[in-house]
C-alpha cells in the first residue's frame, strides 16, 4: 500500500501526531529490506546503508544483520557518521569523503573497516597512518573512487560525473600516476564508482561498460568493486533482473567481492512528515503557509528541485488546476522562496487542516536545519501492520542553541 492512499493515511491518523512530524513505517521499510535481500541471496552482493540518504538509527534493528536485518553495514562521509554506523547499525563501515583531514583520519580509523580515498595524494599522505593502524591489529581495507568520466545523471548538482566533477579519479590521471609509480596501488584492495541518481540498471549497465573499458584492467587485481549509489533498487519498475545480471558479470568475471550502497532505495516511499496548515494568505492564487518548511525540512525540494506528492483532508492532492481549489503551499520561514509547490485539492484548506507529504524518510531528516529557530519536525515509528508507534524525538529550544555557542 503507497504512504499517501486513503486507506493508510486512515490508519496512519495524521492529527494524532505531532505536528510537524516525519514518520517512518517499519513495515514498509521491512518490504524495502525483502527486496535488497533477494539481489544479494541471488548474486551474493553486500548492498549498504548508506547514511547520507537515511540515518534514523531508530529503524536501524529493522535493516542491519546485527538484528537479524539483511543488510551488511553502513557507509559513512565522515568520522561521525561512521561512528553511528559502529555503535548503532554494528556492520561493516565504509567510509568516503572527497578530503580527509588529519584529525579525521585519526577519529575515523576507530570506527571503519574500509576507507576510500579521492585522490592518490590522499592515499599517499594516509598510508602510514593506515599502516600504523594495521600493526596495532586494525584490519582497516582502502580503496580508491573511481571517475569514469560516464554522466547518466539529469541534475548536475546532483551528478558524481559532471565534467566540473570533484569527485573521483579520472582514467588519465589514474594511468599518470601508475606510470610514475607501478607500485601505487600496494595496499589498495578495492575501486569504487558513483555515477547514479535515482536510476534504474539500465543506467547501471552503460556505466560498468564504461568503467570497463577504461579502468577494468585494474579490476582483477582487486578483492573489492563497488557501485556506489543511486540504485533505485525498490521502485516498482525497477528492472531487478538486469542489475542481477551487471553484478555477476562483475563478481564473475574479476573474482571480486560486490557492493552497493544505495541510500534512498532503502527507506523509499517508506516514510512522511505530517504538517499542518497556520494560515492561507491572499496573492496571485491562495498560499498555504504550514508549519513545515522546505527551507528548513525538505531541503531538497528547492535544491533538485522537485514537487513532492503531497495529500489533505479530502485525499491526494492534484496538480495546478486540476481540482477545484488550487494554492500554493509554503513554508513559515522568512525566507522568500520557502515554497514546495502549487497543488489543488477539492476544497479550500483552512487552519489546522493536515497536509501529508510523501516519500520523506530519505534525505530530509537527515538535511534538516534551523534556519530562523525554527524547531525541526519531530521524528517517529509507526508499524502500519501492527499500528505500534513510538515518537522517538521532539525538538525544542536546547537544540537550536547547544548547536550554537
Amino acid at each position: 500500500m503507497r504512504e499517501l492512499e486513503p486507506e493508510y493515511l486512515a490508519k496512519l491518523k495524521p492529527e494524532s501526531w505531532p505536528s510537524p512530524c516525519f514518520i517512518t513505517d517499519l513495515a514498509l521499510l521491512r518490504a524495502n529490506a525483502a527486496i535488497l535481500d533477494d539481489v544479494q541471496r541471488r548474486t551474493g552482493a553486500k548492498i549498504m546503508l548508506a547514511l547520507k540518504g537515511f540515518a534514523q538509527w531508530a529503524a536501524f534493528p529493522v535493516l542491519s544483520r546485527a538484528f537479524n536485518g539483511p543488510l551488511w553495514g553502513c557507509c559513512a562521509s565522515s568520522p561521525d557518521e561512521a561512528r553511528l554506523a559502529k555503535e548503532e547499525f554494528r556492520g561493516e563501515v565504509h567510509a568516503f569523503a572527497a578530503g580527509w583531514s588529519e584529525d579525521d583520519m585519526a577519529d575515523l580509523l576507530n570506527w571503519a573497516d574500509h576507507v576510500v580515498f579521492n585522490s592518490f595524494a590522499q592515499w599517499r599522505r594516509f598510508r602510514p597512518m593506515i599502516d600504523a593502524a594495521r600493526r596495532t591489529g586494525k584490519a582497516v581495507e582502502c580503496g580508491l573512487r573511481l571517475n569514469p568520466e560516464h554522466s547518466e545523471g539529469a541534475v548536475p548538482i546532483y551528478d558524481p560525473c559532471d565534467p566540473a566533477s570533484r569527485l573521483g579519479i579520472r582514467p588519465s590521471v589514474f594511468a599518470r600516476e601508475l606510470e610514475n609509480d607501478p607500485q601505487a596501488l600496494d595496499g589498495i584492495s578495492g575501486l569504487h564508482f558513483h555515477t547514479l541518481c535515482e536510476q534504474n540498471s539500465d543506467s547501471l549497465a552503460r556505466t560498468l561498460d564504461a568503467a570497463e573499458q577504461k579502468f577494468g584492467q585494474y579490476f582483477r587485481n582487486m578483492r573489492w568493486i563497488n557501485f556506489g549509489g543511486g540504485h533505485h533498487i525498490t521502485r516498482p519498475d525497477y528492472d531487478i533482473n538486469l542489475l542481477c545480471r551487471c553484478i555477476e558479470r562483475v563478481r564473475d568475471g574479476y573474482g571480486v567481492q560486490v557492493y552497493l550502497e544505495p541510500g534512498e532505495a532503502v527507506a523509499l516511499r517508506a516514510g512522511v512528515l505530517v504538517s499542518t496548515v497556520l494560515d492561507v494568505i491572499e496573492a496571485d492564487i491562495p498560499v498555504v503557509i504550514l508549519d513545515c518548511s522546505a527551507a528548513c525540512h525538505m531541503p531538497d525540494v528547492l535544491e533538485m528541485p522537485y514537487r513532492p506528492e503531497a495529500s489533505g483532508p479530502d485525499g491526494r492532492a492534484g496538480a495546478k488546476d486540476e481540482k477545484a481549489w488550487t494554492c500554493r503551499l509554503a513554508g513559515k520561514s522568512c525566507l522568500a522562496g520557502d515554497v514546495i509547490g502549487e497543488y489543488s485539492f477539492d476544497a479550500p484548506l483552512k487552519a489546522d487542516d493536515q497536509v501529508v507529504f510523501g516519500d520523506m524518510a530519505i534525505y530530509s531528516m537527515v538535511k534538516t536545519t534551523t534556519f530562523n529557530g525554527l524547531r525541526l519536525p519531530s521524528i517517529a515509528l509507526w508499524d502500519s501492520n501492527t499500528g505500534e508507534r513510538n515518537i522517538c524525538r521532539v525538538f525544542g529550544y536546547e537544540d537550536f542553541r547547544t548547536r550554537l555557542s
